[in-house]
């Protein structure tokens, strides 16, 4: 059974076609990869099922648990589960680590009055450990540059284990972080398909490929292939050449990276 759905999609970028008819189903409760050469459109086709105002020039339909999502914002698309991690993690000057969390944390929102304090900091914990990062560390720091690229990845998928949503989509889930943490990453990744999330990594990585069950193979701007990781895997490691296609506005590309 899919959870999202996606019909005939466009998609125009400074009146440029970025997308072009995109037709594909994600399974629910699988972990799913797009992956395809820096340029394919990988991190478009995220963008878009995100609703970043940017990306929100398309034709066709993006159907979500089986209702059309397209006039949503992105904090309504967010509402009904469904989760960015960005390639790069944003920065937040002045928020410490506790309330980045908590303010994603789902668990807290129905927790009593009188002892909500408590349980947002205990969730806020929990994540973190999971993410092999010490609660005492790293709870009252800023979401800032004093902080790695590493360690704001890491924070950012503990705010999703927090989210606890139903659709997580990962942008290059293994830029700029070192072996132990990607396997903390990858961890992480399991464990939200355990709670029966719906993961799609977006990944030019053979390492990251191997996290998911079945693939979908783009170059620029389309879905050219899909199957088991081990097809396309072979099909992207032979076949596929470096793509020059532009599928970020050049303004947007330190921010959120061109995939």
């Amino acid at each position: 059974m899919s959870i999202l759905e996606i019909k005939d999609l466009d998609l125009y970028v400074e009146n440029t076609k970025i997308l072009e008819n995109i037709n594909v189903e994600f399974e629910k409760g699988k972990v799913q990869a797009l992956v395809g050469p820096n340029g394919a459109g990988k991190s478009s086709l995220a963008f878009s099922i995100m609703g970043l105002s940017e990306y929100q020039n398309t034709r066709g339909n993006i159907i979500y648990k089986g209702e059309s999502i397209d006039d949503l914002s992105i904090s309504e698309r967010s509402d009904r589960g469904i989760s960015l991690a960005w390639q790069e993690p944003a920065r937040f000057e002045g928020l410490k680590v506790k309330d980045f969390i908590n303010s994603a944390s789902k668990k807290h929102k129905t927790r009593k009055s009188n002892d909500k304090n408590e349980k947002k900091e205990d969730v806020a914990k929990e994540v973190l450990k999971r993410l092999g990062m010490d609660p005492k560390e790293y709870l009252d720091r800023e979401v800032d540059s004093s902080l790695s690229g590493g360690e704001r990845k890491k924070i950012e998928m503990a705010s999703i284990l927090a989210m606890e949503p139903d659709l997580v989509l990962l942008d290059e889930p293994d830029s700029g972080i070192d072996v132990s943490s990607l396997e903390r990453i990858f961890e992480s990744i399991n464990f939200l398909k355990e709670k029966g999330a719906t993961v799609i990594l977006i990944t030019h990585s053979e390492v990251t490929l191997n996290q998911a069950e079945y693939a979908y193979l783009m170059c620029g701007g389309s879905i050219i292939d899909d199957g088991p990781i081990g097809e396309i895997r072979r099909y992207f490691e032979d076949e596929c050449l470096p793509c020059d296609t532009k599928n970020v506005p050049e303004a947007k590309v330190e921010q959120y990276g061109n995939g």
